[in-house]
């Protein structure tokens, strides 16, 4: 896609269809006034004709007589006229380019950047209109005979004043690079785990270091995991004959002494269970256990498009659990690199056992913070359903920083409470601690079991189970929580400055 900012007149810049907003009451925006002078008053009339009413997210096409020369209009309700919550805002945009899929729609503009929004300026606007774009308009396609695509939009100009034209400039790279860090995230977590092994993930990584001079990766294989004593990780391994894999890239544009922020996601790229074989319904799903390795791709990718001045370690650890004469059984006792020993009593609490390790392995770059992310409890989706994601920590100033960018971003989270009550559930008579903590809190539980891990360093933890991807008539990856990490991440780098 091809995003640019223009200064000229609306009504002056050509394209295949021109978006503007209208409030509520008859209310025009200025550039929706523009176009109702050039049409002879025809977006006045449609509107006393109650044709769309201007509610938030309600849309009319237009084709317009062969008098202007603008071919289509696209006019979007944006409720009451005042300043939109940044929410409102969003459903607007995504109710505009959801409904610009149609094959004659090549070339768009954009004049919703003149909406005022609460306390977000031309930058965020801009970063969001280019973002929402990008993920309205992405369509999986990589496995499929026919590679067309519903959306044909191929270029979007966005109009904002001239004096506004820097503001623009700064938050249209943002988006890009947000957008493209996204559409990884989204196209590896979509494809089939036949395809996306671990080896696979390590590829890509590899790949992304080849692109950017600043990001240094390395992948250590299963004896290395070995030699470094990751008993917890090479559990679960043990159960497929894909190789396990733990992938760091080193994003380093930071002063040299700063910190690294460490950003772990889970890389499990197909998960069955293992012995404690998940139902066959819905099992398909399970390659999309992989997207908090994903979103550290896709967070690495738009950190380094931006060329944030931060100094960045992204740890992925890959493998996959499938039941195998060698897999974990329920009752097994395993020894992790830090040295405490987990009794196995669920097979399909895999992800913390990867993560154990790896948070341990983090503790070697004397991290800043320590972010992980994974796709780890169906417990989370049951508490919280799809909208936002679970956050649980050990560090308040971590959790609201990341609480305050879900927000910026539209990519929300929730904070659940980590007490030290809840560690009693995962006492275990035969090992230091026990994999999982019963029926209850167990969203909760798991990221205690984590903590365990995470005591010399600030760590938060997200739990995507609910808000990776999407099921039904829409399965598929949805890129998050990339927009929150890259909002975080340009929040410190603004910091820093």
């Amino acid at each position: 896609m091809d995003y640019s900012i223009e200064t000229q007149p609306v009504d002056k810049l050509q394209s295949d269809c021109t978006v503007v907003g209208i409030y509520e009451k008859q209310h025009l925006t200025a550039s929706a006034q523009t176009l109702d002078h050039l049409t002879d008053g025809l977006i006045s009339k449609l509107l006393a004709r109650g044709d769309i009413t201007g509610k938030i997210g309600e849309t009319l096409l237009l084709t317009l007589h062969p008098a202007t020369t603008i071919e289509r209009i696209l006019l979007v309700g944006l409720g009451e006229k005042k300043s939109l919550t940044n929410k409102d805002f969003f459903k607007a945009l995504t109710a505009a380019f959801a409904n610009i899929k149609k094959p004659h729609i090549k070339t768009l503009v954009c004049a919703l950047a003149e909406v005022e929004v609460d306390s977000y300026d031309l930058t965020w606007k801009t970063r969001q209109i280019v973002t929402v774009c990008n993920d309205v308009s992405y369509q999986y396609t990589e496995t499929k005979s026919d590679k067309t695509t519903e959306s044909q939009l191929t270029a979007v100009q966005i109009s904002v004043s001239e004096d506004q034209h820097e503001l623009a400039r700064t938050g249209l790279n943002q988006g890009i690079a947000i957008a493209e860090g996204m559409a990884l995230t989204k196209h590896v977590a979509d494809l089939p785990a036949n395809l996306c092994t671990p080896s696979y993930l390590a590829k890509q990584a590899l790949i992304l270091g080849e692109q950017f001079d600043r990001l240094a990766v390395s992948v250590l294989e299963e004896a290395d995991m070995a030699e470094l004593g990751m008993g917890a990780l090479l559990s679960v391994s043990r159960g497929s004959r894909q190789p396990a894999k733990l992938i760091t890239l080193n994003y380093q544009a930071g002063d040299k002494n700063t910190k690294p922020i460490v950003l772990i996601g889970k890389g499990l790229t197909f998960d069955a269970g293992g012995i404690s074989l998940k139902p066959a319904a819905g099992m398909d799903e399970m390659k999309y256990d992989m997207c908090g390795g994903a979103s550290v791709l896709g967070t690495l990718l738009a950190a380094a498009k931006m060329a944030l001045p931060l100094n960045i370690i992204g740890i992925i650890p890959a493998s996959e659990n499938l039941p195998d004469g060698d897999a974990n059984r329920p009752g097994d006792i395993v020894t992790s690199m830090a040295g405490k020993t987990i009794e196995i009593l669920n097979t399909d609490a895999e992800g913390r056992l990867l993560l154990c390790d790896a948070l341990t392995y983090a503790e070697r770059f004397q991290p800043d913070v320590v972010i992980d992310m994974a796709t780890l409890t169906g417990a989370c989706l049951v508490a919280l359903g799809r909208i936002p994601s679970g956050l649980l920590g050990n560090d308040d100033d971590l959790c609201n920083d990341l609480l305050a960018a879900g927000n910026t971003a539209n990519d929300s989270l929730w904070r659940l409470p980590l007490w030290e009550e809840y560690q009693e559930l995962l006492k275990s008579n035969f090992a230091d601690l026990a994999n999982v903590g019963g029926r209850d809190a167990g969203t909760i539980t798991a990221a205690c079991f984590l903590a365990r891990f995470a005591e010399n360093f600030r760590w938060a933890h997200l739990d995507i189970a609910g808000t990776a991807w999407r099921s039904g008539v829409v399965k598929g990856a949805t890129g998050r929580p990339v927009p929150l990490l890259t909002h975080y991440l340009i929040q410190r780098a603004d910091a820093s400055i």
